[in-house]
């Protein structure tokens, strides 16, 4: 009797894990079969819904990182100058993050693209003022708008532009609206040595953010304005050879360091001198005179150094020893007075003669001396004084940016290239001429108000 029973309720457990079994066999089918359904039989439906899926979440992502803007713009139909050849495109330009992905005949939008169509429009790259004290000495300014020079002391090597320069100075907005959307900027000339120049864009609102290169150089000033600011007062230097004698002293305790590596122990003082040394970025020299432009490149030659000739107001004079010397030249500020004696000699032609002699030539406004928005404009003039339109525009693009030293970011329309562009309608170089769009880092940071219907 017992062995039945157990054997009944053996029995009856192999029917239940039986039935288990053939439960869990036939729920696994129905599911497959459903998958199989909804792969095959519904395929554009799962797509529709992985779709939509995708969308938002791109979207989310896409607002969380570029609020209230694309991050894809697209320039259409536009005459493109693009500093890497004389020749005009007709062409579409791309920009995605920030830099220039493609340069081509025809490219199809999408939705995810911003349009700017610039049919009868002229797109250049931004334009670069290589030597201003933009942010430094603001416009509108009072005696604490003034920052440009640390007027206490004729070596300050160590100060740098980005600690002064002000991003809310309305000479930015000046700037963007003349399609200017990089600027190297820094100390003034009071001091033999000045301190450190920044290469910035001239769109933000904080330095921080805006910078290209910092330090792009480090100032020195020959001539009367050094001269002014000491000798009056007593004090080193009152004379040119003075100049030359403390530029000469700080370089050679700069030298030393670096060459006897101090030991192991880092001097603030003189680390500000190591990209300079190493050649990373050169002497900034305020030169007007022909003395002053042979006295800085004698400096730079003895030293080993790299140097730009800043102002290189006679240059027109010494055009072939300044070619030789194969140091480049900023010219400017031409749109200005001849407000002191080493300057009589200002003139719009001596940026076409620099050039044609063979000098690499950038051309500035020195603003606030004269106001940055004028750039365009003294181009245009020295065009009228002898240089040709594509070595004017190149001394604002393309070669400022080589001198600059930022030129693998800047200067030129190149895929692979910091999107700032300047869109114009006319010539930039002809003073009727105006910007409609300026794009900075792939953003439009400056457009023109639409006209009211």
């Amino acid at each position: 009797m017992v062995v039945l029973i157990v054997l009944v309720i053996l029995v009856v457990l192999v029917v239940l894990v039986v039935l288990v079994v053939l439960l869990v066999l036939t729920v696994l089918t129905v599911l497959f079969v459903l998958v199989v359904l909804i792969v095959v039989v519904h395929k554009k439906l799962l797509n529709l819904i992985s779709g939509i899926v995708c969308v938002i979440l791109e979207k989310t992502i896409h607002e969380k990182i570029h609020p209230g803007g694309y991050d894809v713009l697209l320039i259409k139909n536009g005459s493109v100058f693009t500093m890497e050849s004389v020749e005009e495109l007709r062409a579409d330009l791309l920009i995605d993050k920030g830099k220039i992905t493609l340069i081509a005949e025809n490219i199809t939008p999408t939705e995810r693209m911003e349009i700017i169509d610039a049919t009868g429009l002229r797109v250049y790259p931004g334009f670069i003022d290589a030597h201003s004290h933009i942010g430094i000495s603001e416009e509108k300014k009072t005696v604490q708008g003034d920052e440009s020079n640390e007027g206490t002391n004729p070596i300050t090597p160590c100060i740098r532009a980005i600690d002064a320069i002000n991003p809310m100075d309305s000479a930015f907005h000046n700037a963007l609206a003349a399609g200017i959307t990089g600027v190297m900027a820094g100390p003034g000339s009071s001091n033999p040595i000045g301190g450190q120049f920044a290469f910035i864009k001239t769109h933000g609102r904080r330095v921080d953010d805006m910078i290209v290169m910092s330090p792009s150089a480090i100032k020195v000033a020959f001539g009367e304005n050094p001269m002014t600011n000491y000798g009056t007062n007593g004090n080193i230097p009152s004379t040119r050879m003075g100049i030359a004698s403390l530029i000469r002293e700080e370089l050679t305790l700069a030298k030393q360091y670096f060459g006897n590596g101090n030991g192991g122990q880092k001097t603030f003082a003189m680390e500000c001198y190591r990209e300079l040394f190493e050649g990373k970025i050169p002497l900034k020299a305020h030169v007007h005179r022909a003395d002053d432009i042979f006295t800085a490149i004698r400096i730079a030659d003895e030293f080993g150094l790299e140097l730009t000739l800043d102002h290189c107001t006679e240059g027109h004079l010494i055009a072939d020893a300044i070619a030789e010397s194969g140091y480049p030249a900023i010219v400017g500020p031409s749109l200005a007075s001849r407000s002191k004696n080493e300057v009589s000699l200002l003139d719009f032609k001596t940026p076409a003669i620099l050039q044609k002699a063979g000098v690499l030539v950038a051309l500035t406004t020195d603003h606030p001396v004269s106001r940055i928005q004028y750039l365009p404009l003294c181009a245009g003039l020295a065009v009228k004084e002898g240089m040709s339109e594509w070595g004017a525009l190149r001394a604002i693009t393309i070669d400022a940016a080589k001198i600059c030293r930022v030129d693998h970011r800047l200067g030129s329309l190149k895929e692979g290239k910091d999107a700032d562009i300047a869109i114009y309608r006319g010539n930039p170089l002809e003073i009727a001429s105006s910007v409609e769009y300026t794009i900075v880092n792939g953003e439009i940071a400056w457009q023109t108000k639409p006209t009211p219907s």
